[in-house]
């Protein structure tokens, strides 16, 4: 079914399936742009990130520090503040390189095997290094996702680092006190240290005194000494001459001749003692032979009665001799050992008198050595004697000097005790709460996570709108074909061409409105103000690219869509250059874009906007006006030319 509207460039009938695509058209724009872009963290799942640890971790006082795995788990587990999150990966280089070019993975992010060691290299001793991690990403990703990627991994890193810093500033401020603490202690122990050197002074004054008295003493001592010595050497005298005494009674017992008689006695004792116990051994050998010959006999009873008793009359010899031989050997004995005995006691009496003679010489020796060291003890007392005096001297000057340093030690104490009090002290609760705020001492509020800002939906709607009432004069003419042949005026021919393009843009304003409320959800009565502006952007808009295609031709539509890649260039980043941002706010879509933030934030200008809006609508219908006036005048020649106007 044809409706009665003429289609650009051609004399083919509009339908209703026209109507409906071209009012489609920047609702399709805007819900692709909107759905596509807007608050884009809130499905980060569907990116895949890798993550490669390579992070070797430290021993720190005997616990484990592994802070490459922290930070994993920070960014496999996210932030609260962020509803989502990106899908990651834990992998290695290989498959992360792999992932990488295949398009597994839109970043990998590798954290190095110095990890550790540099975030924890503010520890004493160590020489301190900032740690990095490092963030790939494909060269063929999207525009955004470098940023999405970038801010995530950044974050993780900055809370690492703030747990890090939060540790190392705790650990400061109780520092802070145990300094506290031990400086208490120093200025106590300068104290006791003052109290010690000065009864140190004092001590070092009664050592002065006692050493004038040493002094005096070993004045006394080496007078004693030269005394000692003049003895000493007469009694070395009388002991030389006491060993030559001894030597000579030792000569004496040496000449003695009773050893030689004990000799001569001792040899007849034996000579005794061996001849009777042969009498013995005879003796008894006849009384044997004698009992013999009596048990035998066999004579008459008188003769064997006389050899019984021989028998044992030669018996009791033999008994008296063997008692006798015994007393004989018994003597010989004692002669025996007394004989060698008393050679041994004048050999040995002789040879201890000597001993002692040599002893009594090395007594003299002695005795005179002692002398000529009693002599040499009496210079030294006599040097004591100097060397106290100088000691007293000195020990005076040690008194005087130890004062001054008990009075500077006492300066030490007091200033040991003002450090104390000037020392921060905090409990552990304190020093944690502190560090914290020390760590991060600046935080942002009302920074969201869309990564477009509030800014975001304005744009899209506005470029929505700008390029549907481009594709309504598209499939629409900006003005009638018999505009020249017309009796009506140009304003209401421009009016005609103008009402259908006009409602197309409004509900087209209306349309996108309702996909931004179902995308974003927000509050009825901004989101009434931004669809009231909407609905005027698309009928604005629709006038002014009217008036393009009506003065310019084609050359419009390329006008106008030069109009709406300004509007995108200067409405992503503040960094645009001042010349395009100028143009750009000459340009109609300018006062919508502001009207509709102004509508969904506090930005406030959106009777500015609209006021903006009205005046370029009435523009564009003026320069239609003007526009179809001038087709309305021509020449013969070009009627006949130009069958067909676009």
């Amino acid at each position: 079914m044809s409706i009665p509207l003429e289609r650009a460039r051609t004399r083919r009938p509009i339908t209703w399936l026209t109507i409906l695509g071209v009012i489609l058209l920047p609702a399709l724009i805007g819900g692709i742009l909107v759905v596509a872009l807007y608050n884009p963290t809130t499905r980060l799942d569907a990116m895949n990130a890798a993550i490669v640890n390579d992070d070797e971790p430290v021993t720190i006082n005997g616990q484990t520090v592994p802070l490459g795995r922290q930070l994993t788990a920070g960014l496999v587990e996210g932030s609260d503040d962020t509803d989502s999150n990106l899908t990651w990966t834990i992998s290695n280089a290989e498959d992360a390189a792999a992932g990488l070019a295949d398009g597994t993975y839109a970043a990998v992010v590798t954290i190095p095997e110095n990890f550790s060691a540099a975030a924890t290299s503010t520890q004493p001793g160590e020489t301190p290094e900032k740690a990095t991690i490092e963030v790939t990403t494909p060269p063929d990703s999207r525009i955004v996702d470098d940023a999405i990627t970038a801010q995530i991994t950044s974050t993780a890193a900055s809370l690492t680092g703030e747990q890090i810093s939060t540790a190392y500033l705790e650990n400061v401020f109780l520092g802070f006190t145990t300094l506290g603490e031990q400086l208490g202690e120093a200025a106590d122990g300068a104290d006791q240290i003052a109290d010690g050197i000065q009864q140190s002074a004092d001590g070092s004054a009664e050592l002065a005194s006692g050493i004038d008295q040493l002094a005096s003493g070993a004045g006394a001592l080496g007078s004693g000494l030269g005394t000692i010595a003049s003895s000493t050497s007469q009694a070395a005298g009388g002991a030389a001459q006491l060993a030559a005494a001894q030597n000579q009674i030792a000569d004496g017992l040496d000449a003695a001749p009773l050893p030689a008689a004990a000799n001569t006695m001792y040899g007849y004792m034996q000579s005794a003692a061996t001849g009777t116990v042969t009498v013995a051994q005879g003796a008894g050998a006849l009384a044997q032979t004698l009992g013999t010959l009596a048990a035998t006999c066999d004579g008459s009873p008188s003769y064997c009665q006389s050899v019984a008793s021989a028998a044992d009359a030669a018996a009791t010899v033999a008994q008296n001799a063997g008692s006798a031989a015994t007393a004989a050997g018994t003597a010989a004995g004692y002669g025996g050992q007394v004989v060698p005995g008393i050679s041994t006691l004048i050999s040995q009496t002789s040879g201890g008198l000597r001993q002692v003679a040599a002893q009594t010489q090395s007594l003299s020796d002695g005795l005179t050595q002692l002398a000529q060291g009693t002599t040499q003890s009496q210079s030294g007392a006599q040097s004591l004697q100097s060397g106290a005096s100088q000691a007293a001297t000195g020990a005076t000057s040690l008194t005087d000097g130890l004062t001054q340093l008990a009075s500077g030690t006492t300066d030490l104490a007091n200033g040991l005790h003002t450090a104390v009090d000037q020392l921060p002290s905090y409990t552990d609760a304190e020093a944690a709460s502190l560090a914290e705020v020390v760590a991060d001492p600046v935080q942002a509020e009302g920074v969201g996570s869309d990564l477009f800002g509030a800014s975001a939906i304005p744009l899209l709607t506005a470029l929505a709108l700008w390029f549907g009432a481009l594709g309504t004069f598209i499939a629409l003419r900006a003005f009638p074909a018999r505009t020249l042949a017309s009796r009506s005026p140009s304003a209401l021919l421009a009016l005609r061409s103008l009402a259908p393009a006009a409602a197309i843009g409004a509900i087209q304003g209306l349309l996108v409105a309702g996909i931004v409320q179902i995308s974003a959800g927000y509050d009825w009565g901004d989101w009434s103000i931004f669809a009231g502006v909407s609905i005027l952007a698309g009928v604005a808009f629709a006038a002014v690219n009217q008036a393009l295609v009506a003065v310019f031709g084609g050359a419009g539509r390329w006008i106008a869509a030069l109009i709406g890649v300004l509007a995108v260039a200067a409405g992503i980043v503040s960094t645009v250059p001042g010349v395009l941002l100028a143009i750009d706010g000459l340009m109609p879509t300018s006062p919508a874009y502001t009207a509709m933030l102004g509508a969904l934030t506090d930005s406030g200008g959106v009777g500015a906007g609209i006021a903006g809006l009205a005046i370029w609508g009435g523009l564009g219908l003026v320069a239609t006006i003007l526009a179809i006036a001038r087709k309305r005048t021509t020449s013969a020649r070009a009627i006949l030319a130009s069958p067909v106007v676009s």
